[in-house]
């Protein structure tokens, strides 16, 4: 006898920043697979953990920056043929005055970088999956989700 929701599809849930300041996008660089790849600061949730938690944990660990999202751009279903995995992307904004400098604690982040989207754009060869891009020019549709609009009871 199956348990309920045991044979139920459950794809990978991830949170990613837009940190944003000045016309300025902070990503960070990272080796997957040998290859130098950008990315925003991203990662999956964990167990007993609500989004906006795990969205300020990936951003300390991946940057070193203690910050509060402002709120979501989008909410983002995406799939990784190549790795045959399906992720559901919950894409958070931080909003900041001031360029603030990083000191990743996460040992696979080599370094990060404040780039404009041309910038940015020239690395899309190098950008970790399009949803770098897709989720940067979804911000800058101006698209605003209240962070009320999340619900947990943990």
């Amino acid at each position: 006898m199956n348990q309920h929701g045991s044979e139920q599809f459950k794809p990978n849930t991830t949170v990613a920043a837009i940190v944003h300041c000045k016309g300025k996008f902070l990503l960070v660089e990272e080796k997957e697979n040998d290859r130098t790849v950008y990315n925003q600061p991203a990662g999956h949730l964990e167990a007993k953990e609500n989004l906006i938690a795990a969205m300020q944990r990936e951003l300390e660990e991946e940057t070193g920056l203690l910050l509060s999202p402002d709120y979501l751009s989008g909410i983002y279903y995406f799939h990784r043929p190549e790795l045959a995995l399906y992720f559901m992307r919950f894409s958070f904004v931080f909003e900041l005055a001031e360029q603030i400098k990083c000191a990743p604690l996460d040992a696979e982040i080599t370094a990060c970088h404040w780039l404009s989207l041309d910038e940015i754009t020239r690395l899309k060869p190098q950008l970790r999956s399009t949803m770098v891009l897709d989720c940067i020019n979804d911000y800058l549709t101006g698209q605003k989700i209240s962070l009320s609009t999340l619900k947990s009871n943990l």
